[in-house]
């Protein structure tokens, strides 16, 4: 792919990933041929404040675990009350980084 489209991705979608992965998102997306660009446009990535957001509001009804597709892990908040609340709590600290690895996981099927 063109240098300037991948650097316009980036810009644009760096919030949803990890400082550490955006070279190596970089370096995988230049080497993709342009045939996987118009698919990649199309990919809806999760916003990690949002789900922070949520996760503080309602946390403990898993809803937070729902929307980043932990479905197992959302209904066990769901039938513990967000595990007595102390599930719930870690998560405040855990969810962004659970929502940008998922971000990783999609990307990662038009790179590989």
């Amino acid at each position: 792919m063109e240098a300037k489209k991948v650097d316009m991705f980036i810009m644009s979608n760096g919030k949803f990933f990890e400082a550490h992965q955006m070279n190596m998102i970089r370096e995988r997306l230049i080497s993709l041929d342009d045939s996987k660009w118009a698919m990649l446009s199309t990919v809806q990535f999760k916003d990690p404040t949002t789900v922070l957001i949520v996760s503080l509001l309602a946390g403990s009804l898993g809803i937070d675990r729902f929307m980043i597709g932990d479905s197992g892990l959302g209904v066990g908040k769901l039938l513990t009350c967000g595990g007595f609340g102390i599930w719930t709590i870690v998560d405040w600290f855990q969810i962004q980084k659970a929502t940008r690895e998922k971000n990783l996981e999609k990307i990662q099927q038009f790179l590989y």
